[in-house]
């Protein structure tokens, strides 16, 4: 059987605290019967940064026939998918950039795909595999990085204590945000949550005070 556009991606590995990610813009270009098909790749850490990578393509290829996309934001397993056909016939092209990114493995991604007509109608297959193959080709480009949801932990030990939460200290797992004295010291860790419960416990057990709050993935 030979192996489909996806199949040279890397799966998410589906892990509570891990994602991957686009590590930079990835631009793919495709021609079908005159028509060309610029597919744009870009991470979006909401759909608020979704919707200023979209107007940014509007403007600059303002003279364009079309402008479909979708998007993935979230935890893999609990991602917000949001697709657009954007006056194309139904199904031809917001869910097969949806598709590509599903393959992808990659979430916190937008992609755009900026249709140029080129005077020869594709029929709805044509038109739904260029999309497709243009989203890949972005998709390709702009390659992938791991990032963790994480947890802070502001941790308040003695002087004579400070050696207990340095000894936690094991990046990129368990990492120093910052450390100040206020007089006592206060370290602060970037935890990841699936290290956070063992990283509690063992200040707990030290009886060294500290308070945890939600972060983001960087």
């Amino acid at each position: 059987m030979n192996a489909g556009p996806g199949d040279q991606f890397v799966r998410a590995v589906r892990r509570d605290d891990l994602r991957r990610v686009p590590a930079r813009e990835g631009r793919s270009e495709v021609r079908e019967k005159a028509s060309r098909f610029f597919g744009f790749a870009e991470r979006a850490i909401d759909a608020a940064a979704a919707e200023d990578f979209l107007d940014r393509l509007r403007r600059e290829y303002h003279d364009a026939t079309h402008l479909a996309f979708a998007w993935q934001l979230g935890q893999p397993g609990a991602e917000s998918v949001r697709p657009s056909d954007a006056g194309e016939p139904s199904g031809t092209a917001g869910r097969p950039i949806a598709a590509a990114i599903a393959s992808s493995g990659l979430t916190d991604v937008a992609v755009a795909v900026v249709r140029y007509y080129g005077g020869t109608k594709l029929g709805t297959g044509g038109l739904a595999r260029a999309y497709r193959d243009a989203a890949y080709g972005a998709l390709a480009a702009c390659g992938s990085a791991e990032v963790y949801e994480t947890v802070r932990i502001e941790a308040r030990p003695s002087h004579a204590r400070i050696g207990v939460v340095r000894r936690l200290i094991d990046p990129p797992h368990v990492r120093l945000a910052a450390e100040r004295f206020d007089p006592e010291p206060v370290l602060e860790l970037e935890v990841r949550k699936s290290r956070a419960e063992k990283v509690t416990a063992k200040l707990t057990e030290e009886r060294i005070a500290f308070r945890a709050s939600d972060s983001r993935s960087p």
